[in-house]
């Protein structure tokens, strides 16, 4: 679903996949070959919220630019992973927000760094390129990590998830009994 805020409503690339139940609202752009899963919520409200190329929302995501703080942007082939919270931070490029984390205000995830499940990312915190924090609040777990990390390629494996997903009519219903 897609909300206008003040005027201002989402953009949506034709090559992006938004699943029916997320909602966008206000000034958000999903960029080419980006994925959105449902029950996420993105929510620009203040400010703009941008997922840049191949960039992945799990499901049960939340995030938000309330415009008290930075704008929010996943770079290229960032993912966030299931029921996590970004709140005007910035994840940078093959970076990944572990499922349950939260990313708050003014923090910048650099390039190929990773947020562990269940983390807090305090406000104006800076995870260095290459990565991992962990805990609450979230400290170097490793620094320098393998730059062939399967973790730096969730993005990637979503995008090409979405090409086996179709929609069923409401009304349908899928009998698997004989």
């Amino acid at each position: 679903m897609r909300r206008k805020f003040r005027g201002t409503e989402p953009e949506v690339a034709e090559s992006a996949y938004v699943d029916p139940a997320a909602i966008l609202i206000g000034d958000v752009t999903v960029g080419p070959d980006a994925t959105v899963f449902p029950g996420a919520v993105i929510r620009a409200d203040g400010g703009s919220v941008e997922l840049r190329e191949r960039a992945n929302v799990q499901d049960n995501v939340t995030i938000h630019a309330d415009g008290l703080a930075d704008d929010v942007v996943l770079a290229e082939r960032a993912a966030v992973g299931h029921n996590a919270i970004v709140h005007n931070a910035t994840v940078g490029e093959r970076s990944l927000v572990g499922m349950h984390a939260t990313v708050l205000d003014d923090a910048v995830l650099e390039s190929r760094s990773i947020v562990a499940a269940k983390a807090l990312v305090r406000e104006q915190t800076t995870v260095e390129t290459g990565s991992l924090v962990g805990g609450v609040p979230a400290g170097v777990l490793r620094e320098e990590l393998d730059p062939g990390n399967p973790l730096f390629y969730v993005a990637d494996r979503y995008t090409e998830h979405v090409e086996g997903m179709e929609p069923v009519d409401a009304g349908e219903r899928h009998d698997t009994s004989e």
